[in-house]
């Protein structure tokens, strides 16, 4: 049975089409010609906008290891939930994805998943920056992102070497580049606020330092290199000159970085604790300037679940990370007004598919969303084991109403 789509209108690279008439026939999206046999699936659209399935570059997973925070399962549901038929997973479990089982084990779990999950395997064992891991072999099992997830490869010879080593079947290394040790003991951004808050911050220069490092070895080994989760102007300034020098070089951005400053921590609210930490107006400008210009390839969610003991302690003792796939189109929602629908979904479609270079037919996976309409986040309609987020509780405008990827199909009207 196909699906007749009803007054759908469809975010395009730089347009929104009028409203038209679109028939899924179980392989792609196209134009409807009229000819109705009656057995189509009809659906009113009419309130709705629609894309490409979106591709989520950077999102965390607890399985195995840490299942009380996310199953592969939630995950699952969160994924659908959340819009996207294309994810990024970390290689941050217990143990690390590392070596051809791990990577059988998780094919295993998301093989009937309608999102498509692509592993990031790690470049060194546990990601503890030291011996580097059997990566041929890992990508003789379909693995071509590597990196360390939430550990920056900081090792300069290490980042050499993989940089080397991807080269022998066009990997990409996938860094969060920033340098460990200025940022030790940190807790929130270097500035004004973590003084009067009594809190060791994190400069700007931790991660600018690092990205120029890493564009510096890139020029020299050549390769491919994804850098992720871009916090600062200078970082953003380095990146657009590599791309302008030819490097094959590419960025994202965490969209709550977009959203937050570090003075919304002055109540000390953990959920607001994340790596890269939330910096100030004029960093947010240059972020908003590198996704106009192209500097910026793509908007992640940083998806991070996190436990409900590790969150609600002391600031200084809880964990990193926010909770981001369900409110990832509620905060694009809000988004909207500055950037514009194209701009935001090309930055979750066109934009990390050539990143990993995406072979999927145009068309093949779509997700539709209604932007007014308005739903609760709470315990309810949480999809994740996790609820680490300043959203948690509260009315969000922006919900995910269809969901198909290679003829997988998901109304989502609960």
């Amino acid at each position: 049975m196909a699906i007749l789509f009803k007054s759908l209108k469809l975010i395009q690279e730089d347009s929104i089409s009028a409203p038209q008439d679109y028939l899924f026939d179980g392989d792609v999206l196209s134009l409807f010609d009229g000819n109705d046999d009656g057995n189509n699936e009809v659906i009113d659209c009419s309130k709705w906008l629609g894309s490409e399935g979106w591709i989520d570059l950077r999102c965390g997973v607890s399985e195995p290891g840490f299942e009380y925070q996310e199953t592969f399962e939630s995950l699952g549901e969160s994924l659908k939930y959340s819009g996207f038929t294309q994810a990024v997973i970390l290689p941050n479990t217990e143990p690390t994805i590392q070596s051809k089982n791990e990577v059988e084990f998780v094919k295993n779990k998301v093989s009937n998943f309608l999102t498509d999950i692509h592993i990031q395997g790690a470049v060194t064992k546990d990601t503890k920056g030291e011996d580097l891991t059997e990566i041929l072999d890992v990508n003789h099992h379909g693995v071509k992102i590597f990196g360390d997830g939430v550990v920056p490869v900081s090792n300069s010879d290490r980042m050499m070497k993989v940089l080397q080593y991807l080269q022998k079947f066009d990997g990409i290394l996938f860094d969060q580049s920033y340098d460990p040790l200025l940022s030790i003991f940190g807790q929130m951004h270097e500035g004004y606020t973590s003084t009067a808050l009594g809190m060791k911050g994190m400069p700007n220069l931790s991660e600018e330092v690092a990205i120029q490092k890493n564009i510096e070895i890139l020029r020299y080994t050549g390769g491919s290199l994804h850098i992720q989760t871009v916090s600062t102007a200078k970082g953003v300034d380095a990146i657009r000159q590599a791309k302008a020098n030819g490097l094959n070089i590419s960025a994202d951005i965490s969209i709550y970085q977009l959203l937050f400053s570090d003075e919304d921590l002055i109540n000390y609210d953990s959920n607001l604790k994340v790596i890269p930490p939330f910096r100030g107006d004029e960093e947010r400008n240059a972020l908003i300037e590198g996704l106009k210009d192209g500097t910026i390839d793509a908007i992640v969610s940083n998806h991070q679940p996190k436990d409900f003991d590790s969150k609600h302690m002391e600031f200084d003792l809880a964990a990193f990370g926010m909770s981001g796939l369900q409110t990832f189109l509620p905060a694009m929602v809000k988004l909207e007004e500055e950037l514009g629908w194209p701009l935001l979904i090309q930055k979750v479609t066109s934009g990390p598919s050539k990143v990993i270079k995406d072979q999927t037919k145009q068309f093949s996976s779509i997700t539709l969303f209604d932007p007014e309409e308005e739903w609760v986040f709470d315990s309810k309609s949480n999809k994740s084991l996790s609820a680490n987020s300043p959203y948690f509780n509260q009315t969000l405008k922006g919900k995910v109403k269809v969901v198909i990827n290679k003829g997988k199909y998901a109304r989502l009207d609960d």
